[in-house]
């Protein structure tokens, strides 16, 4: 049985610490990522390394709470941008049978405004 918990929580911690080799291969190709609040939807590994790598601004996550079953898992954490604006969010995890996360859907406190992003990265719905 998969370990789900602890991919989930090496998951924030590679994404913290921009490891993004360690972190992308924690993902299957294909994965697929979504942000409900602000109804962005992000296709494929390679997309959703350039979101994460481009997004503006120092932030920061820390995981406080980390729950993970055979094929799901979530994480409560804390995230703070530019070393002050703060707040708690959830992100809910899917995995394929080898343990790869295949989705990705964050929950954030309440509907914002995206920043501007590359062209041609985010599907909006």
């Amino acid at each position: 049985m998969t370990d789900t918990a602890a991919l989930a929580r090496r998951f924030v911690e590679t994404l913290q610490t921009r490891d993004w080799e360690a972190w992308a291969a924690l993902m299957t190709v294909d994965v697929v990522y979504e942000m409900p609040q602000t109804r962005e939807r992000i296709a494929g590994r390679e997309g959703y390394l350039e979101f994460n790598r481009t997004y503006p601004g120092e932030w920061e996550l820390t995981p406080y709470v980390v729950i993970g079953d055979g094929t799901q898992a979530v994480v409560w954490f804390t995230w703070r941008l530019d070393g002050s604006e703060a707040g708690d969010a959830q992100a809910f995890f899917e995995f394929d049978g080898a343990g790869l996360i295949t989705k990705v859907t964050d929950f954030w406190p309440e509907p914002y405004d995206p920043p501007a992003r590359p062209e041609g990265l985010i599907e909006r719905w």
